[in-house]
């Protein structure tokens, strides 16, 4: 027995001083010395990552970013935006021309098993749906026969939009486009009857035509689409930073704990909170961070909820409603794992 724990003390002790060596190696290391976090995003879409007429960049997925960067630097806006298209997201992740990839991306099993990246959680749950001018008299999508359907290539959609009409009998046309902006105008100037993307996209999308209220997102919603940040494999200790970046904004919303009151919460007494805002446990530096390193995200970012309703939700232009991104304790599927 005695053999066994001094066993087990020594590879515990193998294991944390390999994960800390890790910490100071790999891309942490690289970010750290370059100053910057490389971000790609998505090149424009309302509520999940837009530039302003400055060229600041907002979103629910450029919150993800700033979270990351002000947990590594005790500063959110030390992040460098690229960027990238549906067809040029994987390349660019793997090539190393971007040290994370946050921009509404399904994650699947192809695309987590056969491009060498690894998903690092679900910031966003959603679904595909499709928007139609009310003119055209259509409330379901079961009544699509016979339309024409813009979409954009190299994702997730043009699979699902053929898995909905081969199941349900019905033809179509597909008219697909390279890029949103290119899809979303296609629609606007009637070269089809429908536009689908994810259900989130029809909300930010529907803003961009000349007169919104003239659309309708249907209420069929066709398939899953979890969406969350990617990361190369290879470089666990970084996969752990971004994967409990955003399990940290969930802890924080679902302790309460937010951008007003997160200097308060320094004094609290509660166990949970002390771990999450650093007054306990050294859980941090298990990954090459500080022991603040979740005040600091919370500081300067906010938890996930205020970043949903100030970019998404009741708070932006969007007005989505939590629905299945609520926490699991409100009927939701957000649920992050403690900090223990």
């Amino acid at each position: 027995m005695k053999k066994f724990l001094a066993a087990a003390i020594v590879a515990a002790a193998t294991s944390i001083c390999i994960g800390g060596a890790q910490a100071q190696t790999g891309l942490l290391a690289q970010i750290k010395t370059k100053g910057v976090l490389t971000c790609g995003v998505g090149p424009g879409l309302a509520g999940f990552g837009i530039p302003d007429a400055q060229g600041a960049w907002s979103g629910l997925d450029v919150d993800l970013c700033r979270a990351i960067s002000a947990a590594i630097f005790n500063d959110p806006n030390k992040v460098k935006y690229i960027p990238l298209s549906s067809k040029d997201r994987f390349t660019a992740l793997q090539s190393g021309e971007v040290d994370l990839l946050s921009r509404n991306t399904t994650w699947t099993m192809s695309r987590d098993t056969s491009l060498g990246l690894n998903f690092a959680g679900i910031n966003y749950y959603d679904g595909q749906g499709f928007l139609v001018r009310k003119k055209l008299g259509v409330d379901s999508a079961l009544k699509l026969a016979g339309a024409s359907v813009c979409t954009q290539q190299g994702t997730t959609t043009e699979l699902n939009l053929a898995d909905f009409f081969r199941a349900n009998k019905l033809k179509y046309e597909v008219v697909a486009f390279a890029s949103a902006d290119e899809t979303i105008k296609a629609y606007e100037s009637g070269r089809c009857d429908a536009f689908t993307t994810d259900a989130s996209g029809l909300y930010a999308e529907r803003l961009k035509l000349s007169v919104p209220a003239d659309h309708i997102v249907l209420p069929e919603i066709i398939s899953k689409e979890p969406l969350g940040p990617a990361v190369r494999h290879g470089d666990d200790n970084w996969l752990d930073i971004v994967k409990w970046t955003h399990n940290a904004m969930l802890n924080a919303e679902e302790l309460g704990v937010t951008k007003a009151n997160i200097d308060e919460m320094l004094k609290s007494d509660n166990p949970e909170i002390k771990r999450l805002v650093g007054t306990e446990g050294k859980f941090g530096e298990a990954v090459g961070l500080t022991t603040d390193w979740a005040y600091r995200i919370v500081k300067h970012v906010g938890n996930y909820g205020e970043s949903f309703e100030k970019n998404v939700g009741q708070g932006s232009l969007l007005k989505i409603a939590r629905g299945q991104n609520a926490l699991w304790t409100k009927g939701g599927l957000q649920y992050a794992p403690p900090i223990r």
